[in-house]
């Protein structure tokens, strides 16, 4: 059903107008298809300020949006036709789901519209990505209410032991497997696989690849709705990078390709070492010379960082290699319809869009201008020195975006300062916080 058959729809009551925040979190109205018929010509009004705004609506600072300065107005949000889905669990008639995204000047910090104007880039190059995402969440038999009750302490996961592709608790969690795939249905995402992953709880499921923003659409849909589900199950999900030091780190991975307009790999080359063409090489030297300065897309909270310890699987510089899950960006695949690299730096706290214009702009940049990556990591990356590293702070990686004419050139002046602003902001407000570890080893004898 097309977003005019469901408004000229007798029986259509109400839908729901929704667009992403910086942090991944869908945000949105219920409107009746009375309304809904003005805002699909016009837009939506919603306040810029939406976008400065963390998970729990604390108001970082954007100069101008969020500031002294501002008045807190609204701008459109303008709907997407083709995102049209229905809501699961709502009745017909209620079930109506259409995304939007910021026009006009709002635009230039709008995740979605970031990644519209990437990709606009790409095409304009005569280059077509394709890409899909890996989530790693943990699953607790808790409720939002009981974990805070604990302190986020001693919470107990759905399942007690490292498990990695462990059928028996595939099983074991059947109502849980399948209730995700049917929830992907109605929402319309490409589900192509779910599994356990190392650590009690810890899952992952996968978006299949795609074209346009529709990965990164069914990605925040898949994070917004997996919490939505659990708690109706009584549960609840996480996607902090480190939600304790006795569990493995949580990540988003991104896999992309790359075909000219013809539809033909510009990835695969069958006379060179592991089908890799030059053209791949490039997009990896864009990788590894821009992905630093865009290291605040792929970590954007004060906890990202502590991902980074060691033990944790996460890549240890910015590092390649063939088949390599030791290295930050792994080379995968063996034929024009399968080699890619996926992108291993990204925190499961990223926005799917931000995420995915980082990736896809670093690596078509390098095409454009010719960079050569550094030599293959061969062998277990953690123990060799990587030649080139991402920011391993909060602070330093917003230096380094607020710094980077590429990243003001690719995503705009105006996202490079907001964001930052709103990072820098959040930052500030938890180095003023005192860490329970803090006082257990300093508050006696220190």
């Amino acid at each position: 059903m097309t977003l005019d058959d469901y408004i000229a729809d007798p029986a259509a009551r109400f839908a729901t107008v929704a667009m992403t925040d910086t942090n991944g979190l869908l945000r949105g109205q219920m409107v009746s298809t009375g309304s809904l018929k003005g805002i699909a010509r016009n837009g939506m009004g919603m306040a810029p300020v939406t976008l400065a705004l963390d998970p729990t609506d604390v108001v970082q600072v954007i100069p101008g949006v969020s500031d002294g300065d501002s008045d807190f107005h609204d701008d459109p949000l303008l709907l997407d036709p083709a995102t049209v889905r229905r809501l699961p669990w709502s009745k017909p008639g209620y079930d109506m789901l259409v995304l939007s995204n910021y026009s006009g000047a709002t635009s230039e910090f709008c995740p979605r519209s970031i990644l519209k104007r990437v990709l606009a880039r790409a095409d304009a190059a005569g280059l077509v990505p394709k890409y899909g995402m890996e989530l790693e969440y943990t699953l607790f038999d808790e409720t939002p209410e009981s974990a805070r009750a604990k302190g986020y302490r001693n919470l107990k996961t759905a399942t007690q032991h490292n498990s990695h592709d462990l059928v028996l608790y595939q099983v074991q969690q059947t109502e849980w497997y399948e209730a995700v795939a049917e929830m992907c249905i109605p929402l319309k995402i490409n589900l192509a696989k779910m599994h356990e992953e190392i650590g009690g709880g810890f899952l992952e499921a996968c978006i299949a690849a795609g074209e346009g923003l529709e990965p990164a659409d069914q990605l925040v849909l898949l994070k917004n709705f997996l919490r939505a589900l659990a708690q109706r199950q009584g549960k609840c999900v996480t996607f902090m990078p480190r939600w304790t030091e006795h569990a493995d780190s949580q990540s988003i991975h991104v896999h992309v390709s790359l075909k000219d307009k013809a539809g033909k790999s510009v990835f695969f080359d069958p006379s060179q070492k592991n089908n890799v063409s030059q053209t791949f090489r490039y997009f990896l030297g864009g990788l590894q010379r821009y992905i630093g300065d865009l290291t605040l897309l792929c970590q954007p909270t004060v906890n990202s960082y502590r991902r980074f310890a060691p033990g944790t699987f996460a890549p240890p510089g910015l590092t390649w290699g063939y088949e390599n899950r030791t290295t930050c960006f792994r080379l995968v695949g063996h034929d024009a319809g399968s080699l890619r690299v996926e992108n291993r730096l990204p925190g499961a706290d990223t926005n799917p869009y931000l995420t995915a214009a980082a990736t896809i702009a670093a690596g078509v940049a390098g095409i454009i201008e010719q960079i050569e990556p550094d030599d293959e990591t061969l062998g277990n990356g953690y123990s060799q020195t990587p030649p080139r590293d991402f920011a391993r702070s909060m602070p330093e990686a917003i230096d380094r975006l607020r710094g980077s004419d590429f990243a003001k050139d690719w995503l705009g002046p105006r996202f490079v300062e907001a964001f930052s602003s709103t990072r820098e902001s959040q930052y500030n407000e938890f180095r003023k916080k005192v860490p329970d570890v803090e006082l257990e080893r300093f508050f006696d004898l220190g």
